[in-house]
């Protein structure tokens, strides 16, 4: 059998958003880094930098603080914007 893979045992983040990381906690910088990736898991080493995660329309730049650390990215872009409901919806009236 292989090793355990799973979510719950070890936190999953991708190797290259973990590189960008690393070069701009090198040089001291504070730059924003693009990402697709919504399934990574915020570490440690993240908090100061700003991420903007993609929602699937645009990317959402988002400040890492330390309360967010064990938590996915994808948590804090949301992909639907709720607008209310339709004010002439008479199908629910019957």
């Amino acid at each position: 059998m292989g090793p355990i893979s799973s979510n719950k045992f070890s936190p999953q983040t991708l190797v290259h958003l973990l590189r960008k990381i690393n070069k701009l906690n090198t040089k001291a910088e504070k730059d924003i880094i693009l990402t697709w990736s919504r399934a990574s898991t915020i570490i440690p080493t993240m908090i100061g930098h700003t991420i903007a995660i993609h929602n699937g329309k645009e990317h959402l730049p988002i400040y890492i603080t330390d309360r967010m650390v064990g938590h996915k990215l994808g948590e804090f872009s949301p992909t639907l914007n709720f607008r209310g409901h339709a004010k002439n919806d008479n199908r629910s009236r019957r």
